[in-house]
């Protein structure tokens, strides 16, 4: 069963979040030949206060 996480910056949309799902899970039957329905997503939303770019977090970096 393929798994895959994907870390973002808080902020996207449902929709974003439902569309990169799509995109993921088809990427990897057509990499892979798993079954569709075997492929699993999880996207960690991140607090922006919660990650570090440079020293600083993304909050205070204004992203």
């Amino acid at each position: 069963m393929p798994f895959a996480q994907i870390y973002l910056l808080e902020g996207r949309t449902e929709e974003q979040k439902r569309a990169l799902i799509e995109k993921v899970t088809q990427a990897i039957v057509e990499a892979v030949g798993a079954p569709q329905q075997n492929v699993r997503v999880w996207i960690h939303d991140m607090p922006k206060e919660n990650w570090g770019i440079g020293g600083q977090t993304a909050k205070d970096l204004g992203r």
